[in-house]
This record gives structure tokens, sequence and C-alpha cells, in this order.
């Protein structure tokens, strides 16, 4: 299992961040996420391993003035 904002979500060998946002169908655009204590950033969702147990952490940017 993966925790993400206190959900559940079932893992699977080989599953990559870019994989674990798509299942979790989630529209918002993200450029970073945290796994555990670990950033990544959107160029490297397609190679990082997400590894079994972990919390992951969605990070929207904001902006404003």
């Amino acid at each position: 299992m993966v925790k993400v904002g206190g959900q559940n979500i079932p893992w699977y060998e080989k599953m990559t961040v870019a994989d674990l946002l798509n299942d979790i169908n989630d529209p918002y655009n993200y450029v970073v996420v945290r796994i555990n204590n670990k950033y990544i950033s959107r160029p490297d969702f397609k190679k990082t391993l997400v590894p079994n147990n972990c919390q992951v952490f969605l990070i929207p940017m904001i902006s404003g003035g």
C-alpha cells in the first residue's frame, strides 16, 4: 500500500510516480511530489519508482502576489 493524502492506494511492482498519479485520477497537474522525505520533480515522474509502504505528499505549486 501507498498512503496518499490519508488514502491508501494499492501498490504494485515497478509503480512509478507517473503511474501513481494516473491511478489516483487527480486532475491537478503536479510539478513536485514528496515520497517520504525525498522530493521528486515532474521530469523524473516516469522514471522514479514508488516504494511499497511509503507516504506520498502531493505538493501543488501556488503563485500569487
